[in-house]
């Protein structure tokens, strides 16, 4: 029997069985895992969920109160900090599971506008260190705060246009089991072609166009430094590098499995064999490309300079504070000991010494 949206969970609903598997009434699903371990994949997306709010709001405080925003590369920094938390939001949503049609579409354009948005800071930082390494001095006019403000704007407005149709088509609808989800409801007339569009662009801004840019900046920030032997130039592009290096293995197999499911669109790679092959592939490659935005966070911490200072004194702040108020404890409990042995003692000798005594002073 085919997975359902309700079985498999993690497949999104821009990806039901209903949509893509021609055969699904006449296939035996062969991987049990489809339906199975829907518990399984909600525990896994709170656990991303909780993972990326904590990552991206440390990186976002740290951001607030530690870096200036003075250039391009820290204001592309703090949008890629709240893409991540955007799409670790809809981590949690998702795992709720709502049948309300509100929340469904809020998730939708939550999960969306985090894509997107992502994808394109991502890109944006590509571009600004290749333009700081490569052609330095030429654009040094131009990577400033202003230019970096315009460009944030920019993006996350073209990432709402591009949330907006799936937020609209986004419905409560029943799926071939009698079960409901959230899945998208296209027009009757136009559903292959909005099916194709809505996977055309996602393929388009990801795996055409951003990717590419990608590639070709770093290739050329490479060439450049293998010439310039500029030890901090290294330093500066490796944070940068790493961030993007991350992305393409999160994201790039998600994007492989997109263009196939297209094909199945037109009728290739529709057997019985095929689509259950390509919908294990998309539970998998789903999931790593969600795990992306708690991994971030990671990079930082491990390679970038800026966030593991504030990091570390941040940390060693919380263990001096922590073992301060433990000391205190114990001196205060050593204080309250030792007074009370000295009144005892105190009164043992007295009622040796007798009333007598003790009054002569003796």
């Amino acid at each position: 029997m085919a997975a359902t949206k309700n079985e498999t969970f993690i497949y999104l609903y821009m990806y039901d069985d209903d949509n893509y598997d021609f055969n699904s009434t006449h296939c035996e699903d062969e991987s049990p895992q489809f339906s199975k371990g829907f518990m399984a994949m909600r525990v896994v997306l709170c656990i991303l969920f909780f993972l990326g709010l904590l990552g991206n709001s440390t990186v976002l405080w740290i951001l607030h109160r530690y870096i200036k925003m003075k250039t391009l590369t820290d204001i592309c920094l703090l949008n890629l900090a709240l893409s991540d938390l955007t799409l670790a939001l809809s981590l949690f949503l998702w795992a709720y599971n709502s049948q309300n049609l509100a929340v469904c579409k809020v998730t939708t354009g939550v999960y969306q506008l985090g894509f997107y948005s992502g994808t394109l800071f991502v890109t944006l930082m590509s571009v600004d260190r290749y333009l700081a390494i490569v052609h330095a001095v030429a654009t040094m006019q131009t990577r400033t705060l202003g230019c970096g403000l315009v460009a944030s704007i920019a993006i996350w407005l073209v990432s709402v246009v591009m949330a907006t149709p799936q937020v609209i088509f986004a419905t409560i609808d029943m799926s071939h089991n009698n079960s409901l989800s959230c899945q998208p409801a296209y027009p009757e007339e136009r559903q292959q072609i909005w099916k194709m569009l809505r996977n055309f662009t996602e393929n388009t801004v990801s795996l055409f166009l951003c990717l590419p840019i990608q590639f070709f900046c770093y290739l050329k920030i490479l060439l450049v430094l293998s010439k310039a032997r500029n030890s901090n130039k290294g330093r500066a592009v490796k944070l940068i590098f790493t961030i993007v290096c991350v992305f393409v293995v999160c994201w790039v197999p998600y994007n492989v499995v997109v263009f196939l499911q297209t094909l199945q669109l037109f009728e290739v790679f529709n057997t019985c064999k095929a689509s259950n092959a390509i919908r294990l592939a998309m539970t998998w490659s789903e999931l790593i490309a969600l795990s992306h935005c708690c991994v971030n966070p990671i990079i930082y911490a491990l390679v970038g300079e800026k966030f593991r200072k504030p990091l570390g004194n941040l940390l060693c702040r919380y263990s001096y504070k922590r073992r301060g108020s433990v000391s205190q404890r114990d001196n205060s409990e050593k204080e309250t000991s030792n007074t009370a042995l000295r009144s005892y003692y105190s009164g043992v000798k007295h009622k040796a010494r007798g009333p007598d005594q003790a009054r002569k002073g003796v």
